[in-house]
């Protein structure tokens, strides 16, 4: 979801590893031992949560997350949690990294010390405030001064155990004096809108007689101060909870009697208490935070138009999307982008076909085709994770749903064995479930998607030409994608490729896939039963099948493809004439047929809207129930209101059921973006609830995987990765001279480059250097026209934020430079 900024749009993404955390506090129980999780969280929302690593002080998670990023956010926080039966699961500490901190530990595995965690110091959110000195002169004829504390509204605040009632407390605070003064609650909203104004009299000095202006006395402004508390009032018997503070000294009035600003909210000012850090362990974490600045599409023409013809370029290592992959410190980088680039172009298969063919010529041994960690591996690999995610689940869900519902044991290692069970038992279920997975993936040929089956046939060819003396070369070269990096990791991870809903599975519930390395005699035995000919044939078939030329998708797929499911709170719909429009948490499903929802997991539907009737699916306004994170689907007689867990789930259920029912013929092109109640539209006023809507629809995202993507920010991303690696493509041109100059051995230093052809690659080289420079040129006399219009104070950038205030450091020091 891109931020509109003057023109141009902003997108942010976090890719985050969470390995592991060690040394963790003992319990203070006999075992000593904690059953724990990490959540993610922005600011204070969480958006992931690990599985339960259970009786350990130094839980392994190994597990992946990553996310569009659909707000402002100030911390990336990450909470070590113990689960606790009983009560409400207890925080161990925590470890949270400022945005402007994040490209700090870029990419880079890094072991963070775990904080401690308490109420004072857990603040988000902003507040606009006013000020204003006035004179008065009272009936004795005294002069007095009078200032004026108006608190606008704030933005932003936590939500609190599900709920936010924020009040603000205004203190004018001196040497000798403090008074406060409170606002009312604002009940069920965290962005209270207060708009009340509060007078204190401002004691002069005895020396001060005379009506003047408004310039205070040196230590008068020093020494007073105002102060405003956010609090939420809470039903609890704890108290209410401290939300956050900000605290301003008089003296920004000596310039003017009147002060306007916004600000970060902070935590509480401990004085000089300094607490002594426990030592509460350690959290191993690799973060890749993304910020995408996206300029309208012909900023990119010259370097989008030079990626595109990277397929008609011979030789392909001359081309700017390889030399991509030869500059960049890691193929999937250069990957990622390329082929999300090309697939909105149309352009895939041509590309990784001319990529792969090269790399089967320089390939010697036919036993190590496509073995390495080549940029047309990861361009395969990128592919099949784009095109095939539905394949894959159509594939292999049913199969391991009923394998982790079942949760025999399959344990065939003798000494492994627990008391009571049977080798040969253990053998035949696991034998079952193989063979179960075995024919589900041989007898899926026919749903491969077109562009993986185009993109086999292209590497079966390749390959054949190349070994004309190896007659299985052809299947290897197909074998070596199709089950080794797209089927077997699903196997192995479920939960990763969402074919298990998240935690739900653990090791011993799901049997692992056995390597065929045989170190193990037993693993040997357990072989036979599967080196029979009807299993080779059925490969072979399979390969042969998924790898012809011509072959096509059916036109439909009968078997419901689950997309999403979980769960969501939805509003009652006034389906029956008395029903309550209550709350209720029920659990969603989304396939490409449906969309329904359970009284829980595996219950009948309640309710069921089939994708046809979708007519839009857009946010709702939190005004409307005091609620965040709602949207609302949007039916030919009613619309269903839904409260999703957070902000990037909310994000996820909007995009993909908009996805499903893009091509519906009556989807709306306006909607009411507020609730309709007590017998009126919110958003409009319109008194009947069958209103045209009063606001245009977004665009959403278009079905066809082509058109999924956004063409320009992967222009954007790649442009990013070129101009961070722009002494390499230095480098590389130095290569390509010293090559053509002196044709003897090569200079270690160049060794790296693969260049066929110096002159052409040269050639691409100055192209691709001009073209990143031109948008870098773009991308500085953007921030210098934002640095000049762009205030501090104000609603963009608060008084404390750090991440402008570096930004407004680098401007200050760059003017002062070229002065």
């Amino acid at each position: 979801m891109a931020v509109e900024d003057e023109g141009l749009r902003v997108f942010q993404s976090v890719k985050i590893k969470i390995g592991e955390a060690k040394n963790l506090p003992s319990y203070p129980g006999p075992s000593k031992m904690r059953d724990c999780y990490c959540t993610v969280n922005l600011d204070q929302e969480e958006v992931f949560r690990t599985k339960i690593v259970e009786k350990s002080l130094c839980p392994f998670y190994g597990e992946d997350f990553y996310c569009e990023i659909p707000r402002s956010f100030r911390h990336l926080s990450f909470y070590i949690f113990d689960r606790d039966v009983f009560r409400r699961d207890s925080i161990i500490g925590k470890v949270a990294i400022q945005k402007e901190d994040l490209q700090k530990y870029h990419n880079r595995d890094t072991w963070f010390q775990l904080q401690h965690v308490d109420a004072d110091s857990e603040v988000q959110g902003k507040v606009h405030l006013e000020l204003r000195l006035s004179e008065v002169i009272t009936d004795t004829g005294v002069v007095c001064h009078k200032l004026a504390t108006r608190i606008v509204e704030c933005q932003g605040l936590p939500i609190v155990n599900g709920q936010c009632d924020p009040y603000a407390t205004v203190t004018l605070a001196g040497p000798f004096r403090s008074e406060a003064k409170k606002t009312k609650v604002k009940r069920k909203t965290n962005n209270p809108q207060f708009d009340e104004v509060f007078y204190f009299e401002v004691t002069r000095p005895c020396s001060y007689s005379k009506k003047s202006h408004f310039d205070f006395e040196e230590e008068d402004v020093d020494k007073l101060e105002i102060r405003v508390d956010l609090w939420n009032a809470s039903n609890l018997k704890f108290g209410d909870e401290f939300l956050g503070e900000l605290r301003i000294p008089l003296k920004v009035l000596r310039q003017s009697s009147s002060y306007e600003a916004w600000y970060f909210l902070q935590p509480r000012d401990n004085g000089s208490k300094s607490l002594k850090p426990d030592d509460l362990g350690s959290l191993r974490l690799n973060v890749v935070y993304t910020e995408d600045h996206v300029f309208s599409s012909d900023y990119y023409s010259p370097l989008r138009d030079l990626l595109l013809k990277s397929a008609d370029v011979e030789p392909v290592s001359a081309s700017a999307a390889h030399i991509l992959g030869e500059v960049c410190r890691e193929k999937q980088e250069a990957a990622v982008p390329l082929v999300r680039l090309f697939l909105h172009y149309g352009r895939v298969v041509p590309f990784i076909s001319a990529i792969a063919s090269a790399e089967v010529k320089r390939t010697q041994d036919p036993n190590t085709i496509f073995r390495g960690n080549s940029l047309a591996s990861k361009c395969i690999d990128e592919t099949m994770k784009l095109a095939g995610m539905h394949y894959l689940h159509v594939t292999l869900k049913p199969a391991i749903e009923e394998i982790c519902q079942s949760h025999k044991p399959c344990e065939i290692d003798p000494v492994k064995l627990k008391d009571g069970e049977n080798l040969e038992n253990n053998m035949e279920n696991l034998r079952q479930y193989v063979d179960r997975v075995f024919h589900a993936i041989t007898e899926s040929g026919v749903s491969c998607p077109t562009v993986m089956c185009d993109i086999f046939f292209s590497l079966r060819e390749a390959a054949a030409k190349r070994f004309q003396d190896d007659p299985d070369v052809r299947y290897t070269a197909v074998s070596s994608f199709i089950f080794l990096r797209f089927f077997a990791p699903a196997i192995l991870s479920p939960n990763l490729f969402q074919l298990t809903p998240h935690h739900t599975v653990s090791t011993s519930g799901c049997p692992q896939v056995i390597s065929a390395s045989f170190k193990e005699s037993y693993m040997a035995t357990f072989y036979e039963f599967f080196n029979e000919q009807k299993y080779a044939d059925a490969v072979k078939n399979f390969l042969d099948l998924i790898s012809s030329s011509g072959r096509r998708d059916p036109k439909s797929v009968e078997q419901p493809i689950v997309l999403k499911e979980g769960f969501m709170i939805k509003r009652a719909q006034g389906r029956k004439r008395f029903g309550m429009k209550n709350f209720k948490k029920r659990w969603f499903r989304l396939t490409n047929h449906e969309f329904t929802y359970h009284k829980s997991k595996g219950d009948q539907p309640l309710y069921s809207i089939p994708i046809e009737n979708i007519l839009a699916v857009e946010k709702l306004e939190e005004e409307s129930f005091k609620m965040k994170n709602m949207f609302q689907v949007i039916q030919p007689e009613r619309a269903l209101y839904i409260q999703a867990n957070n902000c990037v789930e909310a994000k996820d259920w909007i995009d993909i059921l908009t996805k499903v029912s893009q091509c519906n013929q009556k989807r709306l092109t306006v909607y009411h973006p507020s609730a309709y109640l007590s017998g009126h539209w919110l958003c409009c006023r319109a008194p009947s609830d069958s209103a045209p809507g009063c606001s245009p629809c977004t665009g959403g995202l278009p079905a066809n995987i082509q058109l999924d993507i956004d063409g320009d920010r992967e222009t954007e991303r790649i442009y990013s990765l070129f101009n961070l690696y722009m002494s390499k493509l230095e480098k590389m041109q130095e290569a390509c001279g010293s090559k053509s100059v002196y044709d003897g051995p090569e200079q270690e230093e160049y060794s790296t480059f693969v260049i066929d052809d110096p002159q052409e690659t040269y050639k691409t080289l100055k192209q691709v250097i001009t073209g990143v420079g031109a948008l870098e040129q773009e991308h500085a006399q953007y921030k210098r026209d934002k640095f000049k219009k762009t205030k501090y104070g104000s609603q963009e950038h608060p008084i404390g934020d750090k991440s402008f205030q570096n930004y407004i450091r680098q401007q200050s020091e760059t003017s002062t430079h070229s002065i």
